[in-house]
């Protein structure tokens, strides 16, 4: 039963390895058939070219726009951007003015609004705080909520009676009771920003990481009336500075007065009606709750900061406070004619490299290059389909760089394979038959390829958590290979390698096959047939007829001899007995 259970191992791997190709491009298929999957990986913006938007910042009453302000500008832009499902798109500033956003492709009029529209600070008071997924049992009966009946455009959206203060709950009317059930903010769709809701009515929002879905009032004080926002540590009345980083707000005349009302109306209410959101760009940066009335317009916002998220915090309050416009200043579509031709260059040097590595395995491991070819093969389908479907799924697109780091793959992929060779070839060396040099070579070799791979795969995470633009991709295409070269390698170099060494040709070590033991210096063993080899033990116990005639002779006269001296020394010892 053991004999059994290895023959059919390498079957059953090389099984597993069709039913995820399958399941890989089956997907891809069905996603062209029925949804907007592409046949082949969407390319980024220096491969396909896009649009390019030039923004410049302005202020409604004249004030300057500094360089905290452009780079939250950025940071709001790119919010939009990536939680709209657009990938590989570049956000930069321009001469310390401007903001240059490219998006690759066609990006859809949706995005190109989220890009252009103005970014807004409001304070409101929160009416409800939830769980951040979709409401599936608003009654609270235990039953999930049979699916509504009412679309949500006929449902009122004007309270029924007059709301008594921004903290009424009674703002809340069924539409927006529908809004609160339906709204997802685990899913980044839902947390594009952009504004463009209705500072009198209520509104249904999320928190910028997702976490938290809110039901808030209609705005009470607008961000233009924020005089000033700094962090630092806290400092008591008595003068003592403290471990514990806080963020200072200020109010204008205006704002101070609008605040204070405010503050003495939350400070009596129950959580989390005692709070009150800020709202930039649609979504909720801070929810924080009022302890006490705050009258003379200086807030201090206090809680599980850290020194990055007081700032954080400070300069969304005091990007908030500019009356920001965002002028357009132009539109173009942008040709990728550079990226093309890096593009055709790259694929040269890769098709180049290939070829080298499949030269340099004929040559050194002759008929072994098979695997290698076929190895390099597999990887190369699985990737394609893993970055289709990448591509289809997440809206992942290939950039130059990632094509870099595909090609780089090819030879960590091959070098896999060459650490696996060696050890059979080192086991052959030693003298063990061909079958069991291949399993005992790739026990060996499995160790080294899973440590070098670990390493690969580190180096790429790290550098994609800290790199920026391009050199993400590189480090994307890089991690992604290293992971599709251990799946090769586990579920078809080795079990192809478990097949080939039971045929004639690389089991029975022909000189071609890369496993011949008089090429690989194996000169003190003795073939034996079958892939099998004799020891040196063996090797000299196995004489042919003529040396075990001639030993036998050798033999034979070295016994007359001894019995001559024997029969010497009886006479001897007789005459002297005589005597």
């Amino acid at each position: 039963m053991a004999a059994r259970s290895t023959a059919t191992r390498p079957w059953r791997a090389l099984l597993v390895l069709g039913i995820v190709v399958v399941a890989i491009y089956g997907a891809l298929f069905l996603g062209t058939r029925l949804s907007d999957a592409t046949p082949f990986p969407q390319l980024a913006l220096d491969l396909e070219g896009g649009t390019q938007i030039i923004l410049t910042p302005r202020t409604t009453d004249g004030q300057e726009v500094s360089a905290e302000d452009l780079a939250q500008a950025i940071a709001i832009i790119r919010q939009r951007v990536d939680s709209s499902g657009v990938a590989e798109a570049e956000i930069t500033s321009q001469g310390g003015q401007n903001i240059v956003v490219a998006l690759p492709g066609n990006p859809s009029d949706e995005t190109l609004d989220l890009v252009r529209r103005s970014a807004q600070m409001q304070f409101r008071p929160v009416l409800v705080e939830t769980q951040p997924g979709p409401i599936t049992d608003a009654n609270g009966d235990g039953q999930p909520d049979p699916a509504p009946t009412v679309p949500i455009e006929e449902l009122s959206d004007t309270p029924a009676t007059a709301p008594a203060s921004p903290s009424d709950l009674a703002w809340i009317t069924p539409a927006i009771e529908r809004q609160l059930q339906t709204l997802d903010c685990t899913d980044p769709a839902n947390r594009t920003g952009g504004g463009g809701d209705d500072p009198a009515k209520a509104l249904v929002t999320c928190s910028v990481d997702g976490t938290v879905k809110y039901v808030l009032g209609p705005v009470e004080i607008p961000g233009s009336e924020i005089a000033s926002a700094s962090s630092g540590l806290r400092t008591t009345s008595q003068g003592v500075t403290t471990n514990e980083w806080i963020v200072q707000l200020e109010f204008t005349g205006d704002g101070a007065q609008a605040f204070s009302e405010s503050t003495q109306r939350l400070v009596a209410l129950s959580p989390p009606q005692n709070q009150f959101a800020m709202v930039l760009d649609g979504l909720v940066i801070s929810a924080p709750a009022v302890n006490d009335p705050i009258t003379n317009g200086r807030a201090e916002i206090s809680g599980s900061f850290t020194r990055e998220s007081a700032a954080t915090l400070a300069s969304q309050l005091n990007f908030g406070s500019l009356p920001l416009t965002l002028e357009v200043q132009s539109e173009e579509q942008i040709s990728a004619t550079l990226g093309a031709e890096q593009l055709q260059r790259g694929l040269l040097a890769g098709a180049i490299g290939l070829a080298l590595v499949v030269l340099y395995s004929v040559l050194q491991y002759r008929g072994l290059a098979l695997v290698t070819l076929t190895s390099l093969l597999v990887a190369g389908i699985i990737t394609f389909g893993v970055i289709g479907l990448l591509s289809w799924l997440q809206g992942y697109r290939l950039s130059l760089p990632g094509v870099a780091g595909l090609i780089v793959a090819i030879g960590i992929t091959a070098d896999s394979f060459i650490v696996y060779f060696e050890r059979i070839r080192d086991e052959v060396r030693e003298g063990r038959y061909l079958e069991g040099a291949v399993e005992a070579g790739w026990v060996r070799a499995r160790r080294t390829i899973l440590a070098s791979d670990a390493v690969n795969l580190l180096a790429a995470i790290v550098l994609y958590l800290l790199a920026v633009g391009g050199v993400r991709g590189f480090a994307f295409t890089l991690g992604l290979t290293t992971l599709v070269d251990v799946f090769v390698v586990f579920f078809f170099t080795h079990p192809l390698m478990q097949l080939l060494i039971r045929t004639r040709f690389y089991g029975g070590g022909h000189r071609l096959s890369g496993l011949d033991p008089v090429h690989l210096g194996a000169t003190v063993a003795t073939y034996r047939g079958r892939g099998k080899f004799a020891s040196p033990q063996q090797s000299q116990s196995r004489t042919t007829i003529a040396e075990r005639k001639a030993a036998e002779a050798r033999q034979g006269a070295s016994g007359d001899v001894q019995d001559t001296a024997v029969g010497v020394q009886d006479a001897v010892d007789s005459k002297g007995g005589t005597r």
